[in-house]
């Protein structure tokens, strides 16, 4: 669900010849040199299966349907504008539409022998008496195929979701909705003695659909869906609130009790800076995986770990240097919760339900003013800054006279 970082060629750059952009990105996607012409081999899998997914109501897009012909070679379009020559971001998730409404959802193949408790779990949180609670922000799923052909694989269809971050927030109250959708669900999964074990921010998604009045492309999400034209959000946010879900339940376990605690040997996940992880001996990278820990103080450091980075420090890429993510300002009312939360030593971080409570009591104490203030980045410049800032005043004014609320819910 997250994009490709073929993202990051440009489509207009018509004078890079062909030869030089698949050898670019064959060097991004770290693949052999392939020709968007052609179906790629982890494409393959889909387009086999196309007439069965068709068959039980899910049509994938022409590119993988058997017999596809590239369309820039009939109407002469410069390839990177085609809707068809763009390729798979992972091998195990494409988009299809569902045949009966029309709805735009992602299917999701997963290993049962290198994931046995994904579907289980994530199913069981979709549905009752889960379902029902008004914290349960887990990805809901709509239907689970079994594999024909092969025992050990099962699709889950899940809703079209996009990166939380994107469009960027507009207001301090805006984030603090997205915080607490999170938080709270959190709390949900350990009380009902689930451990996630992989939060970080690729796995905290949004259902964007109410920012929207043109649909955007399922994978290159900066196009609108039938690829004629840059995707823009009509809303904000404080406008038409959104929904936030944590995805992706490949490492989660459900415990039968947790008293006394249990006890795990970790699984690396997204965040690679997990201090149990890392270990205590500097001279060994990731001594701390032979280690027995338990995964809930962990999944506390990673929710507070995913708020620092994303929003308190900022951060770069592991090697390179390269921001990944500016600092955004105005967020420091955080800072003490988000220092106990990541603190080394696992048992002297707080409960998921001393964060809510420490949330909560933070968040009340902030004004109107503040919560309604906007969202700016370190690094952004100065007269995109200005521009921003112009049309958030504008938008401000409206807002307040008509009475929204300065935290943005989809439950109000």
């Amino acid at each position: 669900m997250s994009s490709s970082p073929s993202l990051a060629l440009d489509r207009g750059a018509a004078a890079m010849d062909m030869e030089t952009k698949r050898a670019l990105v064959a060097q991004l996607l770290d693949r052999p040199r392939q020709s968007y012409s052609d179906i790629w081999q982890n494409e393959r899998w889909w387009v086999d299966h196309q007439p069965w997914l068709e068959r039980h109501g899910y049509m994938l897009r022409p590119r993988y349907r058997p017999g596809w012909k590239p369309s820039w070679h009939t109407t002469k379009a410069y390839v990177l504008l085609a809707e068809d020559h763009k390729p798979l971001s992972y091998p195990f998730l494409l988009d299809a539409t569902r045949i009966s409404d029309g709805t735009v959802v992602m299917l999701k193949r997963v290993n049962k022998e290198r994931h046995p408790m994904e579907v289980e779990i994530t199913t069981m949180l979709s549905s009752p008496p889960f379902s029902s609670d008004p914290r349960n922000h887990c990805v809901p799923v709509f239907e689970v195929l079994q594999d024909p052909d092969d025992d050990k694989f099962q699709l889950m269809v899940l809703p079209l979701l996009r990166a939380y971050a994107d469009p960027r927030f507009d207001t301090i109250g805006e984030a603090v909705d997205c915080f607490r959708q999170v938080i709270q669900c959190v709390q949900f999964l350990h009380e009902n003695k689930i451990a996630h074990r992989d939060i970080h921010l690729l796995n905290i998604m949004m259902d964007a659909s109410p920012l929207y009045h043109i649909p955007f492309h399922p994978l290159e999400q900066g196009m609108r869906r039938d690829f004629k034209g840059d995707s823009s959000p009509a809303h904000t946010r404080s406008e038409k609130p959104v929904k936030y879900y944590i995805i992706d339940f490949g490492l989660s376990i459900r415990y039968d009790t947790v008293d006394p605690p249990p006890m795990e040997y970790p699984v690396l996940g997204g965040d690679k800076l997990v201090p149990e992880f890392v270990g205590d001996d500097p001279s060994e990278r990731y001594s701390g995986l032979s280690k027995l820990y338990d995964p809930f103080p962990t999944d506390v450091y990673c929710l507070g770990s995913w708020i620092r980075q994303d929003f308190l420090d900022g951060y770069k890429a592991n090697g390179t240097g390269h921001l990944m993510q500016s600092k955004r300002l105005g967020f420091e009312f955080l800072r003490p919760l988000v220092n106990d939360m990541t603190q080394s030593d696992p048992s002297k971080r707080p409960s998921m339900d001393q964060v809510v409570e420490r949330f909560e009591t933070v968040v009340s104490s902030l004004s109107s003013w503040k919560l309604r203030s906007r969202v700016a980045k370190e690094e952004d410049h100065p007269l995109h800054s200005l521009c921003l800032a112009t049309a958030h005043w504008m938008r401000r004014v409206k807002l307040v006279a008509s009475r929204r609320s300065a935290v943005p819910s989809p439950d109000i």
